[in-house]
């Protein structure tokens, strides 16, 4: 365990200084960091690895790529609560400064990345949503169901474009959002509006295994994303698994259609879901169901099944 030498002597380097100040702005992958310091891969990565052994950065890798953020608890809030008390000399204006103007470029890339990407898939996405009601009148559904109030701890599965995480980050306490794609990670962060940086944090995962501990959310959504589930009703235990007791899970998806083609085209391994499906399953996973909506229009109903969890209830066993 690092102690309070550990600390200082990590802070002493000018450069992991200015990480810090770089991780409290939002979470970075080592080659930005690396851009915006004006230094090496190499090089950065010893300044990182003497910053995690003090306990002054978490590491996370996420396909190729490692990101860096700060620990949460009590040292970093106190970390920072003593750098915004301490003015920097003018010399160190001037870098931070300098710093947070590269900073602002490495934003604009991801942003670009994300654009030029979805540009080029948009054709796919509008065949789908082409044969269902429009995505606004699907997000003012959700929105319905889940109401105004606090969402608390927000777990976003299958965050794709991170459209569930920026609607719902406002409600939010913080959201984690989830998705398999390391590259649709990358280019979801591009698009997060910088007002919400701080609240969403972005792992990849797989919805049959998520990388979180028990108990840890309060709300969960999945939107569009159990019709890829080989299994889906241990898809279901497993959000059950990670929510609290009264933490509410949102699912929306498609209604059982015969549209084949979106089993050939878009990977779709369920052509949709009954309620008498979905309620089964959340009952075998300890789940309530508490509302069902339909939104009938196009070629495909979409479907919003609403349920919250019961620590009282006992799953029952799926084989």
């Amino acid at each position: 365990m690092a102690g309070q030498l550990d600390l200082f002597r990590a802070l002493a380097d000018p450069t992991r200084l200015r990480i810090v100040h770089l991780l409290r702005e939002m979470e970075l992958a080592v080659g930005e960091i690396a851009l915006v310091v004006g230094q090496s891969q190499p090089r950065v990565s010893r300044h990182v690895r003497i910053l995690a052994e003090a306990g002054l950065a978490e590491r996370r890798k996420e396909g190729s790529w490692v990101f860096l953020s700060l620990p949460a608890g009590p040292a970093t809030m106190a970390l920072a609560a003593c750098l915004d008390a301490i003015a920097p000399t003018d010399a160190e204006r001037l870098w931070i400064e300098a710093d947070q103007a590269r900073l602002a470029a490495v934003r604009a890339e991801r942003a670009r990345a994300a654009e030029d990407y979805f540009a080029v898939h948009a054709g796919e996405w509008d065949a789908l949503r082409s044969l269902y009601v429009p995505e606004a009148q699907v997000e003012a559904a959700m929105a319905a169901l889940l109401g105004p109030g606090d969402l608390g701890e927000l777990l976003d599965i299958g965050t794709g474009t991170g459209r569930i995480a920026t609607l719902f980050a406002p409600q939010a306490a913080s959201v984690v959002a989830i998705d398999r794609s390391a590259e649709m990670l990358r280019l979801a962060r591009g698009k997060l509006p910088h007002g919400i940086v701080d609240k969403v944090r972005f792992f990849a995962g797989d919805f049959n295994a998520l990388p979180l501990s028990a108990d840890v959310a309060d709300t969960a959504v999945l939107h569009q994303v159990l019709h890829y589930a080989q299994a889906p009703e241990r898809v279901i235990v497993e959000i059950a698994r990670v929510l609290r007791d009264g933490g509410r899970v949102l699912i929306i998806d498609f209604a059982p259609h015969d549209r084949e083609e979106l089993r050939m085209r878009d990977a779709h391994t369920r052509l949709g879901f009954s309620d008498q499906q979905m309620t089964a399953w959340f009952a075998g996973a300890g789940i309530a169901m508490e509302r069902i909506e339909t939104l009938a229009g196009g070629e495909l109903t979409v479907k919003l099944w609403l349920g919250a969890r019961r620590r009282e209830s006992v799953p029952s066993a799926i084989g």
